[in-house]
């Protein structure tokens, strides 16, 4: 015999099983790739050292170049958040117009030397980081494996990258050594130093 009340009881249920299920999803929302987390974290570290840097540099050291024919100090920063807006591009995503990038890497020069002033130079910096890791945490496991052309070039939206990330280790190192030609400590080495040079005066004294 048909049972009305069994019935809706079991309508019922259903509905708030699906309620549960669906407040689940909502609450782990799918993995990323874990290449995404890896290059997310990458990219707030090297950020992290550059503004460092950029900070401690005098703003009278950003127009100096070791040399003739090689980036200066801004140049190098800037350098930096140009590589970040071309990854945003290759990957998929766009810039807003209002940042003045473009797309075209003969503008490169262009670019990196718009400005010599620090702090329109960290800003410049810190906001294509902000827009790189923006586009980077939206990437999925299809997207990364999209082949793209680079350079004449097929590789993966993963391959790239690996060497963007490669790219921007580059141009940390490159900060660093004008830092210490400039005779300007990296910040996160001057506790390290510093407890180095005690430890050593301390022994001098105790010999002496």
């Amino acid at each position: 015999m048909f049972n009305i009340k069994s019935f809706l009881f079991s309508i019922f249920a259903v509905a708030i099983l699906f309620v549960v299920i669906d407040s689940a999803s909502a609450d782990n929302p799918p993995t990323q790739p874990v290449i995404v987390q890896e290059f997310m974290g990458q990219l707030e570290f090297i950020q992290g050292r550059l503004i460092q840097l950029a900070e401690a540099m005098p703003e009278s050291t950003y127009e100096w170049r070791p040399t003739d024919g090689v980036r200066s100090v801004s140049e190098v920063y800037l350098h930096a958040a140009f590589a970040n807006y071309i990854c945003v591009t290759m990957s998929g995503g766009s810039v807003a117009d209002e940042v003045g990038f473009v797309m075209d890497f003969s503008k490169a020069n262009d670019w990196d030397t718009q400005t010599t002033e620090k702090a329109a130079v960290i800003e410049e910096v810190n906001q294509s980081f902000a827009i790189l890791i923006e586009r980077v945490a939206e990437l999925t496991q299809e997207d990364l494996d999209r082949e793209i052309e680079v350079f004449g070039m097929t590789m993966s939206v993963r391959n790239f990258m690996i060497s963007m990330i490669a790219h921007s280790h580059e141009h940390l190192g490159q900060g660093i050594a004008y830092a210490r030609m400039n005779d300007v400590t990296p910040p996160w080495s001057e506790k390290e130093e510093g407890e180095v040079e005690g430890e050593v005066e301390g022994e001098v004294e105790s010999e002496g």
